[in-house]
């Protein structure tokens, strides 16, 4: 198995993921790039490890985390499913079949067209992709955010981590929004969903799945 470290350096995904920023850049698409792609890896291994999995479970969370979107060049439509292949037509011979199958896995089940919860690896990769709401991921100017309901949102969030738990087996997104540019009910109105799939993979995982916007506590 090789490292994530490997895995960052390798040309192909750094292109990939380059062409990715540019394709989706250029539809005004929120950011799905390399911020993206190390925000999601970095803490689908903090989650991996605050759960108690192991070290090789971790890296493969961060694997498919930093891999999950980069197949987006090629298409929004089944994105997953291109990154998915592209992930194994690279690196099928670097890892064993039982490691490339969770990363796959994990992959293809991270949208919400085909998301299904098959593994833990699956579940991390679902909680630290769905939670990434954050200004920074606003490709356009202030004055085009404020038009676009996603846009308005991701920019009005100043702040987005997650707190684990493992004592009380509660896994908690805190938000601070800036409500002078959206509202919280704005928030709710886009992300329930994905707070729904949170949810979900926080309970696969035997976890809480909470809630925190500016202090208030939601979930």
């Amino acid at each position: 198995m090789i490292s994530i470290k490997e895995i960052k350096n390798n040309s192909y995904v750094q292109e990939f993921i380059y062409q990715t920023e540019i394709t989706l850049e250029a539809l005004e698409y929120t950011e799905h790039a390399f911020r993206h792609a190390n925000l999601v890896s970095q803490r689908s291994e903090e989650i991996a490890k605050k759960i108690g999995l192991s070290k090789k479970e971790q890296d493969i969370a961060a694997i498919a985390g930093f891999c999950h979107d980069m197949g987006n060049f090629l298409g929004r439509q089944q994105h997953h499913y291109w990154s998915a292949l592209l992930f194994n037509q690279l690196f099928q011979k670097d890892f064993s079949p039982q490691e490339l199958a969770y990363i796959l896995q994990a992959m293809v089940n991270h949208d919400k067209q085909t998301m299904k919860i098959v593994n833990k690896i699956s579940a991390i990769l679902i909680l630290a992709d769905k939670s990434d709401v954050h200004r920074s991921r606003v490709t356009v100017n202030v004055k085009s955010a404020k038009a676009d309901i996603h846009d308005r949102v991701n920019y009005a969030t100043t702040k987005s981590v997650h707190k684990i738990d493992p004592k009380k087996k509660r896994i908690t997104l805190v938000l601070k929004i800036d409500t002078k540019f959206c509202s919280i009910m704005e928030y709710f109105e886009i992300f329930t969903e994905r707070m729904t799939y949170c949810r979900e993979a926080a309970n696969y995982l035997g976890y809480k799945f909470g809630l925190i916007i500016n202090n208030f506590k939601l979930l």
